[in-house]
């Protein structure tokens, strides 16, 4: 079984500064990680190796610093990896995004099963997946928080919030995922010091035999929620303070 899980590397939000007096975030500096969702991704490919055998190829989008980020990858289980990280890459939208994986896959070669995150941590448009599959002419099955591969079909739950939905699919297939699929695992050592040995391939716009359109998407401001502390202090006695602030949020219009 060939699986492909696409990864997207991004900056660590949890190390993400806000400019207070512009609320701007400071992104210089921020060190860059796989989303959460394309760490159950790989997970969920890796365990359908351990059980119907094949190869996982991790192929990912980002910086140069990415081949630091993919030797995580190659811990988790993954057997290769195909990395991305031409400047021209970055930045063109969903749009840009799915061509250039598609183009990437192509390159690869057979596929069974393409997996990938629900949605980045940094704009989780949820529009990669679709495109992608659509490029690639095969199904997509999204919000998979449950998946089991029988021979050639595959067979999925998907999260549709109010309700689960069970489908099944002829591979080849691509399937997002959602974080209830599973649990990533902590490569052990042996693993980490193993993965630097593992095949390594770096893609540029000439090896996929096109040069990525311009941007069709443009950030015009990406600001925090602005925040203003009433700074209200109740002091003395507990029942009484207790009183004041209820009264105090029943006058702002909060209960």
């Amino acid at each position: 079984m060939d699986i492909i899980v696409c990864l997207k590397q991004v900056p660590d939000l949890q190390q993400i500064r806000i400019k207070r007096e512009t609320r701007e975030p400071v992104l210089e500096g921020a060190p860059f990680v796989f989303g959460q969702f394309e760490k159950n991704a790989l997970e969920a490919a890796v365990r359908l190796k351990e059980k119907h055998g094949g190869k996982v190829i991790a192929l990912a989008l980002g910086t140069p610093k990415l081949k630091e980020n993919i030797l995580e990858a190659l811990a988790m289980g993954a057997d290769e990896a195909v990395i991305l990280t031409d400047p021209s890459f970055a930045g063109g939208g969903s749009a840009n995004t799915a061509k250039i994986l598609a183009a990437a896959i192509g390159k690869i070669g057979k596929f069974d099963l393409v997996l990938m995150g629900e949605g980045s941590a940094d704009n989780y448009s949820g529009q990669v997946v679709g495109r992608l599959a659509e490029l690639l002419d095969v199904p997509q099955i999204t919000f998979v928080r449950e998946l089991s591969v029988d021979g050639n079909r595959i067979r999925a739950t998907r999260d549709l919030e109010e309700a689960l939905e069970v489908v099944e699919a002829e591979l080849p297939v691509v399937v997002s995922a959602t974080s209830e699929l599973n649990t990533p695992r902590l490569p052990p050592l042996t693993a980490i010091l193993k993965a630097s040995k593992k095949p390594l391939k770096t893609l540029t716009p000439a090896d996929l035999g096109f040069t990525p359109d311009a941007p069709m998407v443009k950030t015009l401001s990406n600001l925090a929620p602005q925040q203003e502390r009433k700074q209200v202090l109740f002091e003395g006695d507990a029942d009484k303070a207790v009183d004041e602030l209820v009264k105090a949020l029943q006058k702002e219009g909060t209960l």
